[in-house]
């Protein structure tokens, strides 16, 4: 449990300074093009605006990339928390994918059911946070079925791997 703590505090800080930094960047790549377009780059032909806003757009991105890198694993943490506090147990087999299915299911008809009743509230926010709700635990259980499924095709990949590797060892061997 301690590895799983050093990695949320060691991946938390790196992901807020990473989305950090792609902001600055972003806000860069349309701030100081602007500024320098009027100046064109000797040999190139090209305005150093344009340099400047690909490098840039480049730096922003591979901060997003390490940044999402980062959400994935807390995601995966959150994921779990989310659906242990859901009621779903800790097993990971098709049955947990089946219930999480339907989960899903349940979560759909109760939205359908209560959305007419909170839209006659005529409160937007109202509906909207109802609505974004229900999408975000739906979501939230797909993911989890998502990496229920990889990991056992992972497993029998693994399996048949093995088992492949074993009778070539026999045929090299002669048995």
């Amino acid at each position: 449990m301690s590895k799983i703590r050093e990695e949320i505090s060691r991946k938390v800080p790196r992901l807020t300074m990473s989305l950090i930094i792609a902001i600055i960047f972003f806000a860069i790549s349309l701030v100081v093009p602007e500024t320098v377009s009027s100046i064109q780059l000797p040999g190139i032909d090209v305005p150093a605006g344009t340099i400047i806003q690909i490098v840039t757009i480049v730096i922003t991105a591979v901060f997003l990339i390490r940044a999402l890198s980062d959400a994935l694993f807390l995601g995966d943490i959150v994921t779990d928390i989310i659906v242990r506090r859901i009621g779903i147990k800790e097993e990971r087999s098709p049955k947990r994918a089946a219930r999480d299915l339907i989960y899903i299911i349940i979560i759909i008809l109760i939205a359908t059911a209560v959305l007419p009743f909170i839209r006659v509230l005529k409160n937007d926010w109202l509906t909207a946070l109802f609505t974004y709700t229900a999408l975000g635990l739906i979501i939230i259980l797909i993911y989890d079925i998502g990496r229920i499924l990889y990991r056992i095709v992972e497993q029998r990949a693994e399996s048949l791997a093995d088992r492949l590797s074993k009778m070539a060892v026999q045929d090299e061997n002669g048995e």
